[in-house]
Order: C-alpha cells, then structure tokens, then sequence
C-alpha cells in the first residue's frame, strides 16, 4: 500500500529546507531539425477551485488521450506531474510505477504555502504504448487539500510535452525550458528571458506554456506578454486573463487549475533575435510556470569537434591527434573552410579548416601533427577549438557558439632518466682493442624488478632495440668508443651511454731464450708489449756491458743475433746471461724496466 505522509510536516521541513521561493525557468533541452511539439495532460480537480464557495475534494487520478499522426515520429516525452503541498512523488503512470528525475518547488510569499512539481522523461514508455488513453494515479493529494481550500489554491494535475519529427515540417529550432515561478497578489510581476534561442525566419513561429492554478474568474490585471506584446488567443484566452484553464490542442474550458496554451508569435519575434523576453502580471490570479517550449524555423549548422586519437613517440615533442568535426543537432549544412585553432595551455600553436561541406547530423575526420613549444609542461591541456580563427572568434552562425571545443589533458611519453654510467676499462690487447665482459653492466641495470637490458652498437639500433650486443660476456672492439644500454623502462625505454676505454698494462718479460727453432722460447719476448706500447725500445747488453741489440715495433723479435758493430766472435750470441733494458716511452711508465735474461741453444 502506498505510505501516507504527515503533510504538514513535510510542510515545515520543506519551508525551512527552501530559501529561495522557486526555481527559475531555464533550458532544458533543445531540438533541431523537422521538430515540432503538442500538449495533452488533465486535471485531478472536479471543479475550479473557488475557496468556501467549491467542495474540497480532489482526485487521485486522471485521463488524456494521445493521437498522434501516422507520419509524426516520436523524439522525446517530457512528463510533468504538479499540486499543492511539498509532493507527492510516487506516483503511476499507465499503472506503472515512476519517480521522478527532478523536482521543483515553490513557496508563496504571501501565505506561506509550498507547491510542487515532479518531471520524468517517459519517452521509451510512449514509444511502446502509442496513441491511446494515458492515466496518471496514485497522485493523492486527499489529506492536505483541506489545508488549501480556504484560499482557493487546491490543486493538482498531469501534462506531457511531446516533441516530434515529421519530414514534411520546416528545419526548426524546438526548445524545452522549465523550472517552477509564480505571480499572485503580492508578486505580482515575473518575468524571465528565454536565451539559447536562434531565429533566422518567424514563419510558423510558437510558443507553448505549461501553467498551474490559474483561474477563470480572475482576470484582475492578468496579462502574459512576449517582448512587451500581450498575447491572447480569444475566445480561449483572452488577453486579460492568459490562465483560465484552458487547453488550446482541444479547445477545452474545463481544464480546472492549470492550462495548455500554445500561442502564434509569428510577428512577436525577429530574425536575428537569440533570446525573448517573457512577462507575466497579475493582480490577484496564483499563477505558476511549469514549462515553456519555443517553435522556431531556424536553418543555421551547429560545429561540434572531437579528439579521437592522440598518438605520442617516446622522447618527442611532436604529437599527431586524429579529430572529428560533428555538424549534429542542426538545421544547415556547416560550410566548408570552417576554421580550426589549436590551443596547447591556452596558447595557439596550429590551425586547421574542415575540408568539405558537412550534411546535417554529417562529420568530417582529419589528422594533424603538431609541434610542441620548447618548455611544454608535462603533462599538458590540448584543445581543439571548431569556428575559431585563433582568438575565440568565430565565422559561422551556428545554433550554439558553447560546444565548439574538445579538451584532453595529455602526458607526453618520456623515459625514467638513467644515472650515468661509469666507463668500463680493460687492458689494450693492441692498436686499443679490448674484451669486455658486458654482463655486470646489464645485471645492474635489470635489477631486482628483471627488467629487459640489452645493449647496442649505435643509439639508432639502441632506440629502434634491434641488433643488439650477443656475446655480452666476451666483447670484443676497438676503443674508444661508446655503446649504448637499452633499458625497457615503462612508458619508454631508457637509452644509457655506456663509455668502453683500454689501458696500457704493465707488460710481462718471459727472459729464458732456446735459440734451437723448435717453436718454443725462439726469442725474447716481452707480453703485452708490441702493438701496445707502439714506442718501445728494447737494448740487449752482453755481460761486458756491450751493446748488441736494439729493437722496437719496427723489428722482429730478438733471435740471439749480433746487429751492433762491436768486437765479436761472429754473429750468433753464444749461450749465457745477457741484460736488457726496455723503454716504454709511455706517460704511465717513467722508469724502464731491465733485467738478466738467458740464451741457450
């Protein structure tokens, strides 16, 4: 069973929960294309309310029928469900159960008393239902409309806002605006502009308004006006009482305490205008707005832009972005040449234009690159701005200069920076080639998370990660030179230099000579020595201290043989001790080395 409230309770929390004494009418939903819109909604009232002078009952409960055309298509349906009180908020329509998407309410000034409001979008279940009867129930207002009666302000009611399509109608501009605001005695003055709008002809032109409490026999001072025309629509409204309780779709009169009218403002509105001003008066009528909706021919694009891809290289200050221009919504195709800006932290740095002429509800993708500034923050504010020449200005007239910017926030890809690496250094095995053993570098660099290293010959096989170093333990090259690490670190990979030099060590004297030619100890040799220390000199001294052998990089290994010009039995050194002295002539080694060696044949 539905639960009953304790009314006047909600009344006091809702009045001290509300400071403000409406909502102020504003758009809601805006149409363009073959749209138009029709009322249908009833009254819970048996009778108009007169105060002490009518029975204080109201229904739960009430019927309208829907009949639409063959050719009119469904868009939307705009449910809107209001009466005296803070609310009653579950309710039925068709027997189904709904609550409300919003709410409105609203206090009168002058007695304090709250009124309501409740809005569904019940678009899909008209779509199954169609034409027919439409009930709206278990809307009980019973228990608090005692509470109301006495100034003639028990109510309650039901309406829907259909807005349809239909190809045989003009290109038009349909909007929904809503809200909850009065005039009554004491407030006797509302008025409020409805923006958004765009008229490009007045042909056809309307306006529709969803009104709750109006009386008929009130007509002290009531006028609703149009940038300052009083409208009317006798014998139905009148121009001194607009809110009598009427329905224009039917022609009824007996639509006690609310009102569905729907007026021509074909020469109340020009082409140009993109917002009217709406005035209400009235002397003694309680009369609220619920909703007004605009018909308007309006034959102009609507530029839309979206970014759909942003690609990023690693390291790289250029960033390619696929875009799509949208002319969605509109009632004109968006022309071709419609400008494009490109902003990066509010600063333009690229332009663009559509291509070609973009159909109704058509799109337009493109690609473009684009070059950051040096000093780009990281991350960055991308925006794609359609209709703006690079200032914010625009050349089109579309229905809506507020939609014509994307905006993404980017984060370039950029490497974890690696700390240098310290040079490795190996002994020169000659002419500065070394072996490197590559694999203490890569261990430390894989770490403990196992992160792939491998390393390169050049920074281009580093960055693209193809043929990379194999014999890692056993790498052989001629230096200096540097090598390149790379380290597959997320979002990018890390390119770390890795230095590789040789140095010339101490070399080893082998002093024992078998000068026999059997292939072992032949000659003197010294290890570590030719084509290291390429300016070497080596001096053999018999045990007299003669000179009889001078060498170096130039010449073969001594043999045992006599090359000076000293007094010697022959060419051939006999067997026995000789010295040597060995000049590196390198920075590192001041001091030659020397020593005894033997020769034995």
């Amino acid at each position: 069973m539905k639960r009953k409230y304790n009314y006047f309770l909600l009344w006091l929390l809702h009045f001290f929960a509300f400071s403000v004494w409406g909502q102020e009418v504003s758009l809601y939903q805006q149409f363009n294309g073959r749209y138009d819109f029709t009322f249908i909604g009833n009254t819970l009232n048996t009778e108009e309310n007169r105060g002490f002078l009518s029975p204080c009952i109201i229904n739960t409960s009430a019927t309208a029928t829907l009949a639409m055309q063959p050719d009119d298509a469904i868009e939307k349906v705009f449910l809107y469900w209001a009466g005296s009180g803070p609310g009653d908020f579950e309710v039925q329509f068709n027997g189904i159960s709904i609550t409300p998407d919003r709410t409105f309410n609203l206090i009168q000034s002058t007695s304090g008393l709250i009124f309501f409001s409740a809005f569904k979008d019940v678009t899909e279940q008209v779509l199954s239902t169609g034409n027919g009867d439409y009930t709206l129930s278990e809307l009980d207002l019973t228990e608090l409309i005692p509470d109301y009666c006495p100034n003639a302000t028990n109510f309650a009611g039901w309406a829907m806002i259909i807005v349809y399509k239909n190809d045989s109608l003009p290109l038009n501009q349909l909007n929904v605006y809503d809200g909850l605001d009065y005039v009554s005695f004491g407030n006797n003055n509302l008025t409020f502009v409805l923006d958004n709008l765009n008229v490009i002809d007045d042909i056809g032109a309307k306006i529709g308004f969803i009104a709750w409490e109006g009386d008929s026999n009130l007509a002290f001072e009531e006028t609703l006006q149009i940038n300052g025309t009083i409208l009317s629509n006798p014998p139905l409204n009148p121009e001194d009482n607009a809110f009598n309780g009427t329905n224009s779709i039917t022609g009824s009169s007996a639509l006690f305490n609310m009102d569905l009218d729907i007026y021509d403002i074909q020469n109340n509105i020009q082409p140009g205008d993109q917002s009217a001003e709406i005035a209400l008066t009235s002397g003694q009528d309680f009369v609220m707005i619920n909703a007004v909706v605009t018909k308007l021919n309006s034959q102009v694009p609507d530029a839309t832009i979206v970014i759909d891809n942003v690609y990023l290289s690693c390291n790289s200050n250029e960033v390619t972005v696929d875009y799509t221009v949208y002319n969605l919504n509109a009632t004109n195709p968006l022309p071709a040449n419609t400008p494009i800006a490109v902003y990066v932290n509010g600063v333009v740095i690229a332009s663009a234009a559509t291509m070609n002429v973009i159909a109704i509800d058509g799109s337009e993708s493109n690609s473009i690159t684009l070059l950051l500034p040096e000093g780009t923050t990281n991350p960055f504010e991308l925006v794609f701005a359609v209709d703006d020449i690079g200032n914010g200005t625009g050349i089109v007239i579309e229905i809506s200069d507020d939609n014509n910017t994307a905006t993404q926030e980017v984060t370039l890809l950029v490497s974890p920076i690696i700390p240098p690496l310290a040079a490795l250094q190996v002994c020169n095995e000659g002419f500065s080639q070394g072996t490197f053993d590559l694999n203490p570098v890569l261990n430390e660099l894989m770490g403990t998370a196992m992160i792939e290293v491998t390393a390169h010959e050049t920074m281009e096989e580093a960055e693209s990660g193809n043929n990379a170093i194999i014999s890692t333990g056993n790498y052989q090259t001629l230096t200096p030179r540097t090598i390149y690490m790379r380290i597959e670190n997320e979002p990018c990979p890390s390119i770390a230099p890795l230095t590789l030099t040789v140095e010339n060590c101490p070399p080893t004297v082998y002093n024992f000579i078998s000068a026999n030619e059997d292939g072992s100890n032949d000659f003197f040799f010294v290890d570590g020595l030719r084509d290291i220390f390429l300016n070497f000199e080596i001096k053999i001294f018999n045990r007299w201290g003669y000179l009889i052998w001078r060498g170096n990089q130039n010449t073969a290994d001594w043999r045992g043989e006599v090359t000076e010009e000293i007094k010697w039995n022959g060419n051939i050194a006999p067997d026995g001790t000789y010295f040597y002295v060995l000049h590196l002539n390198d920075p590192n080694y001041n001091k030659p080395y020397q020593g005894f060696l033997y020769i034995t044949r």
